[in-house]
């Protein structure tokens, strides 16, 4: 019997969906970058478009067995990483931060018409000025526990809601301080996949806590 359905708005990797996935659930990733058009592949279906694309929207407000809903927009335009460069992309384009806030909010809007808990994801961004400040934040290494290989550092933050459950941190106290590889990921074409990628600890801490049933590691408390 079908468990229900988890979808990811600008979501290359997969990471997120593989928790659910091993546990019997179908995902729905959105991302650009997927082939264009709808790709279904056994319990995965890829949608090649942009997230406000008619295709998508269509696919995506047939689904009726929606159970968590995951958002990664695009940090390139919107995190303080990369505020010295955004008086250049300003004079080349004045509303280039709209556009990028744009996605963000189409990402709202999606996740709370689909009706599940929800994240919308970004590192220490310029979301906490033109919309709201983030519910919670973490880093990586805060779940180690569960996989050891995301002993770094990386601030993300996170926009929340539909009952979405934080769930409280699980290290793996053993490997010693965290490193700053994303900090020093060197230039290139996959730079940004490579920065962007959701941690593997981060994403089965999520499905512990939030799949249906699944109160026993959450965290009542929110980002300082």
């Amino acid at each position: 019997m079908k468990k229900g359905t988890i979808v990811t708005l600008c979501d290359l990797t997969g990471n997120m969906v593989k928790p659910w996935l091993d546990a019997g659930y179908d995902a729905v990733l959105v991302d650009p970058q997927h082939t264009e058009g709808i790709h279904t592949d056994g319990a995965i279906t890829r949608i090649g478009h942009v997230i406000d694309h008619p295709a998508t929207w269509g696919y995506l407000s047939n689904l009726n067995d929606v159970v968590f809903t995951a958002c990664f927009p695009p940090c390139t335009d919107l995190a303080v990483s990369g505020a010295r460069w955004f008086e250049s992309k300003r004079e080349a384009d004045s509303a280039f931060q709209f556009k990028a806030m744009q996605v963000v909010w189409q990402c709202h809007v999606i996740a709370e018409m689909l009706g599940a808990p929800y994240f919308i994801e970004n590192p220490v961004s310029q979301i906490s000025s033109l919309w709201r400040k983030p519910d919670h934040s973490f880093h990586p290494y805060d779940f180690t526990g569960y996989q050891p290989e995301d002993n770094y550092t990386k601030k993300t933050c996170l926009w929340v809601g539909r009952g979405f459950r934080m769930p409280q941190p699980h290290r793996n106290m053993s490997l010693g301080a965290p490193d700053d590889r994303i900090h020093k990921c060197p230039p290139g074409a996959e730079r940004g996949n490579i920065r962007s990628a959701t941690p593997e600890g981060f994403a089965i801490a999520v499905f512990e806590a939030n799949k249906p049933g699944g109160l026993s590691i959450c965290a009542s408390g929110k980002a300082a």
